[in-house]
């Protein structure tokens, strides 16, 4: 199904049949009862005349539907269509995500954009029939809502921790468009008997929240990646969790069954919906794995997608560390990587990785680093702390590898690196790359065969390393 059409009979088929398949990429709204839900949703199926389908759940709010308590739309994972598009509107549903409209402002994240704020306007509404701040309103009570229900956090906190600016508004905004208010959803939901007690005592907050994935989804494949990549003082990593320093606090991700438990703890909970949105990205949630594995599946790289079903790029927690990453990590073991990475965390602080403009002023000699690595990120560093290259979504990808390439000491492998895992480029591909050689050697894969894998090269690129 393209993310720019919505066909009726091909959409009620899924809902029908309650295919996950179709999970966050489009909802069905019910005119009789005024709700609309997920294709999974588990209620009987409702008669054809009184559906309608929308492709955004904020298209769905705006035409007056209040979301499922059964089936929580809050938990879909993200539409991939949009997770994988570089254009101008799905760059600002990942800003959007990240909490750049609750931040700034729809002007501001249309200056974040380079573009007016009346051209974003058109844009969404072409695309999605809404603009962008009804999306960014959306956003924020569907995470309201998700901790109404999932966590003790009071109401006054799930108010900012959403992106609202009083509680007020939100009891208002809640009312208006759900019809109930906070307090009566949560005493609607009940509380989980594992949701943390509302905190006492001034300091960080502490919740958990789940992160819903496509499945099949390669735990081990994920968590392996991470775990072998940690930098020491700033992330610890096994099979079976991941925990890092954030802003203000620290994470935990651990896999379960169906999904993914967060554990956060931080002293701004406005930080909250970024943390989120950033955690979902390290993971590569919102992928296809169906059509992926379709693609790739068809071709020289059947055995290695039969063997590892559900392989997932992992991404980043911050665009900028994952070019410093990619720098520091041209030409050396990873094992070596991470502890001059270790090394550059403890000499300008930690536990946090360094900004780019704390890295830009910050002395690197005496670390083990050769001076023309050195001067590199000291480039880099004052390229993104300046804005030329922006690394955390704002930029079309091929505009930042094009910005990446004039930093003398990036070539194209670590640009297309740094695509593939910071800038979310299902197609990147790392040229010149010595294991990805040596893997297609092996398995007698002739390099006229790359052509072929496109738009998942990145994807294929992952299944090669993953099987040396």
């Amino acid at each position: 199904m393209s993310p720019l059409e919505l066909d009726f009979e091909s959409c009620y088929r899924a809902v029908s049949a309650r295919d996950s398949r179709f999970d966050g990429r489009f909802y069905t709204a019910v005119t009789t009862t005024r709700i609309y839900c997920r294709p999974i949703c588990p209620a009987r199926t409702p008669s054809s005349r009184n559906v309608r389908f929308y492709r955004h759940a904020a298209s769905a709010e705006a035409a007056g539907f209040r979301p499922c308590k059964r089936c929580r739309p809050e938990l879909s994972p993200g539409d991939p269509g949009w997770d994988l598009r570089g254009d101008l509107v799905g760059r600002a549903l990942r800003l959007i995500d990240d909490g750049a409209a609750d931040e700034r402002g729809v002007a501001g994240l249309a200056r974040r954009l380079h573009i007016t704020e009346r051209h974003l306007h058109r844009l969404f509404v072409a695309e999605l029939g809404v603009g962008p701040l009804a999306v960014a309103r959306t956003k924020r009570l569907l995470l309201a809502k998700q901790l109404l229900t999932e966590t003790g956090l009071p109401v006054t906190e799930v108010a900012f921790a959403a992106g609202f600016g009083s509680v007020r508004q939100f009891n208002a905004t809640m009312r208006e468009t759900y019809g109930f208010t906070p307090s009566e959803l949560r005493a609607t939901a009940g509380r989980p008997a594992a949701a943390p007690p509302a905190p006492e005592v001034a300091g960080p907050v502490t919740l958990r929240l789940r992160l819903h994935r496509r499945e099949p989804y390669d735990v081990a494949g994920v968590f392996g990646f991470l775990t072998s990549r940690a930098i020491p003082g700033l992330e610890v990593a096994s099979p079976a969790s991941y925990s890092r320093a954030v802003p203000g606090g620290t994470i935990t991700l651990t896999p379960r069954p169906d999904h993914v438990a967060l554990d956060v703890a931080v002293a701004d909970t406005r930080q909250l919906a970024r943390v989120v949105a950033r955690c979902r990205r390290l993971l590569d949630l919102d992928a296809d794995p169906d059509a992926i594995a379709e693609a790739l599946g068809q071709s020289s790289l059947a055995p290695l997608v039969q063997a590892r079903p559900g392989l997932r790029v992992p991404g980043t927690f911050d665009g900028f560390e994952l070019a410093v990453r990619a720098v520091v990590g041209q030409q050396i073991s990873v094992a070596g990587a991470r502890t001059l990475l270790g090394r550059i965390v403890a000499r300008t602080g930690g536990p946090l990785f360094p900004t780019a403009a704390e890295l830009r002023e910050a002395d690197l000699t005496g670390l083990g680093l050769t001076n023309r690595r050195i001067a590199t990120l000291a480039d880099l560093s004052g390229r993104v702390a300046d804005g030329d290259i922006d690394l955390d979504g704002g930029q079309d990808p091929a505009e930042a590898v094009a910005e990446l390439l004039k930093v003398p000491g990036i070539g194209p492998w670590t640009a297309s690196y740094i695509a593939l895992r910071a800038l979310r480029d299902p197609d990147a591909w790392p040229t010149g790359d010595l294991v990805l050689n040596k893997r297609m050697a092996a398995l007698g894969i002739p390099h006229d065969h790359i052509e072929r894998w496109r738009p998942w090269r990145a994807y294929a690129a992952l299944h090669l390393w993953s099987s040396s």
